[in-house]
């Protein structure tokens, strides 16, 4: 699908949302420029993803856009700048795209290539700070499950292990989300600069000191990301820690049973030995002496144990 934006008539933004090759080759054609194809912008090097081709300015940025039914998957965005028209490619519908497309469609100002470019790094910066704030709000809730249990009662242990579980699915997932949103920030910290230096004769000065706003927005986003970062980290050593320690709580209930157990079976066995010198085979009161052996070989290493504060 192709969308142009035009200003006076002529073309100044040639949008390809899941273009077919053909319609990629026609677009070249129209616009005269190289705009590259899925398997060129899925290249990961840098020298792939910022290139520069006298006054045209090529760009490749990974983003991975989130649709409430269906799983996150991440995408390439491509742009090709000149200073008359800037075409872009794009493999999923993202509403900064259409955002920006509506704006300028209403608005009576005239955009030139590199004033569309602005607006489309502001929208995505806006789209990763949107984002980030939400990961802030999912990270407090989680710090909550965490550490503020008192709905749940000492006996609910299955309970306190779906949520334990609940949680580290959970923070799986915003860790992903969190390394692709650093991927993309990354990359578009890296672009802008870019862009600056190799379009400072033609982008003017207005979008110079836009694209530098937006630079510095971006660089604070990545120390934000790196600050959610270690919060996520934190918070997954935190439910690692509740489930050692309720591992370790499990493991102490069987030893302090089995400890209690061997004085009785001990007791039980010495009188279940039948030899016919025991003397307390022939006491009348032989059958309660056991009994009580046996209750007192047990309540002792619970006393001890209590008293040491093991349980």
């Amino acid at each position: 699908m192709r969308h142009v934006y035009k200003e006076a008539g002529v073309p100044v933004w040639v949008d390809l949302h899941n273009p077919t090759p053909q319609e990629i080759a026609q677009a070249c054609g129209d616009c005269k420029l190289s705009i590259p194809t899925r398997e060129e912008l899925d290249e990961i090097e840098t020298s792939s993803r910022l290139r520069c081709d006298g006054d045209t300015v090529t760009l490749s940025l990974p983003i991975t856009p989130y649709h409430p039914d269906q799983e996150p998957l991440s995408t390439p965005i491509g742009f090709v700048l000149t200073p008359k028209i800037l075409a872009t490619v794009r493999y999923d519908e993202l509403h900064t795209f259409h955002k920006v497309g509506t704006q300028i469609s209403s608005d009576k100002n005239v955009y030139n290539s590199s004033q569309i470019f602005a607006l489309l790094v502001e929208s995505l910066a806006e789209y990763g700070a949107d984002k980030l704030e939400h990961l802030q709000a999912d990270t407090r809730e989680i710090s909550k499950t965490i550490f503020h249990r008192g709905h749940l009662g000492k006996r609910d242990v299955s309970k306190k292990s779906a949520m334990l579980q609940g949680v580290l699915i959970k923070l799986g997932d915003m860790g992903e989300r969190l390394s692709e949103l650093r991927e993309t920030l990354l990359t578009l910290q890296r672009a802008v600069p870019f862009v600056l230096d190799r379009g400072q004769k033609w982008i003017g000065d207005d979008v110079v000191a836009r694209l530098k706003t937006a630079l510095a927005d971006i660089q604070s986003l990545n120390d934000f990301e790196t600050h959610l970062t270690d919060k996520v980290q934190f918070l997954l050593d935190a439910t690692l820690g509740f489930i050692n320690n309720q591992q370790n709580d499990m493991f102490r209930v069987l030893t302090i049973a089995s400890v209690v157990g061997i004085p009785p079976v001990f007791v039980a066995g010495l009188y279940g030995m039948n030899f016919l010198n025991q003397p307390e085979y022939h006491w009348t009161y032989g059958y309660e002496w056991g009994w009580a052996m046996i209750i007192l070989s047990a309540i002792a290493p619970i006393a001890w144990f209590k008293w040491r504060g093991w349980w």
